[in-house]
Parts: structure tokens; C-alpha cells; sequence
């Protein structure tokens, strides 16, 4: 009898402390949604600031500090060049005004490390994943585009901030740059490149 209660015990404590420790884990799972301003750079094509963008992505948090979870994101990116004359292979020749626009879809897994728990939780995130992109010209009525796929890659610096008591509702703040290798042969693009900063509602 003295046995069976010290194993009664013995598993109350244990279920207690694990109680505990999952209380200390706080609120596991995140979603972050939101407006996105990304600029491309290095590349002939466009380089270009934009504002048309957004994102939403989550996780969960596998130990207090380390999440992993989905991600997705677009991006529009234009640039307006002015009247000139262009020459293509058949020598033929074209005198018009320009604009050019990338458009991309980086999606996949992301991966977060969180420094403090609370109110506010600086952290330090990596995406990685597939984007698909098209690359469009729009020459008076004429439009020469490219789709294509690529290999996505995306470290950023960010700050959720959830000011309000007893609601898992806050903002978020990041910084980010990506890298994918998606190529356009006919206007010597060879990987896309992007430096931007995110601002969102968190769950």
C-alpha cells in the first residue's frame, strides 16, 4: 500500500512539474500578417522601392526560444524608362516609352530564435524556400514576359511588440534581406536580390 501511494506521488508530481513547465513555454504558436515595402537591388532589369507588397507567415515554438513554421509573400517592383529607340536582332527598331516590372512569390519554411519572452520579443529569423517571379515589358501594346522559379533564401532582424494586457493581438517590426536564383536570359538577369522592412499585426 505504502508503494502504490508513493507511486501515486510520484506521477502527481511529475504531471505537476510538467504543468509547470508548459505554463513557462507561454503562448506557442504566432501568426504575423501585414504590409511589406521591398526594394530590388544589383540587377539592370529593375531596381526599384516599392510598396506593393505583403506577407503572412507562422510557427510554433518547439522550445521557448526556437520556432519553425510556414511563410509566404509578394512583391511588385516597377520601373518607367522614357522614350528611346531600341534595336532588335532582325534589325528591325522600336522608338517608345518603357516600363518594366518584377513580380515575385517567395514561399516555404521559415525558422525563428526569439531573445526574450514578454511584452517585447526581439528575434532573429531565416526563411528558405521557392519563389516563382515574372519579369514583364510593356512597350506601347506589346508585352514580353518571363515566368520563372528559383531557390529562396532570407535572413531578417525583427520585433513583435504585444503592448496590450491579456491579448495575444501586437505589431510587428522586421528587416529583411533575400536572395533567389531565379535567371531571365534575355535581360542578363542572373538571380534577384531584395532589401526591405515588414510591418504587421501578430497573433
Amino acid at each position: 500500500m505504502k508503494k502504490f501511494i508513493y507511486i501515486l506521488a510520484t506521477a502527481a508530481a511529475l504531471v505537476a512539474f510538467a504543468g509547470t513547465a508548459d505554463a513557462q513555454m507561454g503562448k506557442r504558436e504566432y501568426i504575423n500578417i501585414g504590409w511589406q515595402f521591398n526594394g530590388t537591388v544589383g540587377n539592370s532589369f529593375v531596381e526599384t522601392a516599392s510598396g506593393y507588397g505583403a506577407y503572412i507567415e507562422g510557427g510554433y515554438y518547439i522550445t521557448p526560444m526556437f520556432a519553425v513554421g510556414g511563410f509566404a509573400s509578394f512583391n511588385t517592383n516597377n520601373d518607367y524608362i522614357p522614350k528611346q529607340t531600341y534595336t532588335f536582332k532582325d534589325q528591325s527598331a522600336l522608338t517608345t516609352d518603357v516600363d518594366r516590372s518584377i513580380y515575385q512569390v517567395p514561399f516555404g519554411l521559415t525558422m525563428r530564435t526569439r531573445f526574450m519572452r514578454g511584452e517585447l520579443q526581439p528575434y532573429l529569423g531565416t526563411k528558405i524556400g521557392a519563389e516563382f517571379s515574372t519579369q514583364s515589358t510593356y512597350m506601347s501594346t506589346f508585352v514580353n514576359r518571363h515566368d520563372n522559379w528559383g531557390f529562396y533564401m532570407s535572413p531578417e532582424v525583427g520585433l513583435t511588440y504585444f503592448p496590450f494586457d491579456k491579448t495575444d493581438v501586437g505589431f510587428q517590426f522586421a528587416v529583411y534581406y533575400s536572395f533567389c536564383t531565379n535567371k531571365n536570359s534575355d535581360y542578363d538577369l542572373k538571380g534577384i536580390k531584395n532589401l526591405g522592412f515588414k510591418l504587421g499585426v501578430a497573433f
